[in-house]
C-alpha cells in the first residue's frame, strides 16, 4: 500500500488492503460496561487515556492507582480520578475543547486488555470527588466518561511484547529521568533533578 503524499490512503483503500474484519471482532463491541468489563476495571491498576484538542492534535497519558481506582457508577458511566501531577493537564485541556476520549485498561498478568471509548466531562463536585479519594485525599478533579463503546482486545500485543515477564529483571541500562532532563534542559543538574523527582514519587503521589 503506497501512501504517497498528503494524508495517505482513504478508508476504502485501507479496508481493501487489510480485508474485512472478523465477524466476532465486530459483534463483541458493546455500548455499555457489562459484568466482565466491570470486573476487569475493578482489577485494573493502570490505564492509558487518549484525547485530542479541537484541531485533532492527539495525546495519550498513563493513569494508575490501586486496582479499581476507576469507578463504575453504572453500566454507561466511568469516573476517572485526576491525581496531582505536573499541572500540564493536557487531557483536561483537550476535553474542554473536544470531549471524545479513549481508555485502554491493563491488568498485570492478563494478556487481554479492555478498550472503552466515549465522551468525557470534567467534574469538580466535592461529593463526586470524595467517592474517588485515596490515601485520605480527594483527587484534584475527575473525568466522567459516558460510555459509547466497550470491548475486550485480544492478547497478541501483550504476548508479542512479553510485557509481564520482560520487566521482572533488573532495571534496563537506561538514563534516569533526571539525567534525561539535564540533557534536554540547559542549566539543570541531573542529581538535583533526580532528587526532586524522587521526592515527588515519595511525597506527592496524592
Amino acid at each position: 500500500m503506497d501512501e504517497g503524499q498528503g494524508s495517505g490512503p482513504d478508508r476504502a483503500a485501507i479496508r481493501a488492503h487489510y480485508g474485512a474484519p472478523t465477524p466476532r471482532s465486530q459483534v463483541k463491541q458493546l455500548d455499555r460496561i457489562d459484568g466482565h468489563a466491570r470486573a476487569f476495571i475493578a482489577l485494573s491498576p493502570f490505564c492509558v487515556v487518549a484525547s485530542a484538542d479541537a484541531q485533532g492534535r492527539c495525546d495519550a497519558t498513563p493513569r494508575g492507582d490501586a486496582p479499581g481506582f476507576v469507578a463504575v457508577p453504572d453500566a454507561r458511566t466511568l469516573l476517572l480520578p485526576d491525581r496531582p501531577g505536573n499541572r500540564r493537564v493536557d487531557t483536561m485541556l483537550n476535553v474542554a475543547e473536544n470531549p471524545a476520549i479513549g481508555l485502554l485498561f491493563f491488568v498485570p498478568g492478563l494478556q487481554e486488555t479492555l478498550r472503552v471509548n466515549g465522551r468525557a466531562e470534567i467534574v469538580t463536585d466535592p461529593d463526586v470527588l470524595a467517592l474517588l479519594s485515596a490515601q485520605g485525599k480527594m483527587p484534584c478533579a475527575a473525568l466522567r466518561v459516558r460510555v459509547e463503546e466497550a470491548f475486550f482486545h485480544c492478547g497478541k500485543a501483550v504476548i508479542r511484547s512479553d510485557l509481564w515477564t520482560r520487566g521482572a529483571g533488573p532495571r534496563p541500562d537506561f538514563p534516569t529521568l533526571g539525567q534525561i532532563f539535564a540533557d534536554q534542559i540547559a542549566g539543570t543538574d541531573a542529581a538535583e533533578n533526580d532528587r526532586s523527582i524522587e521526592d515527588g514519587y515519595r511525597n506527592r503521589l496524592y
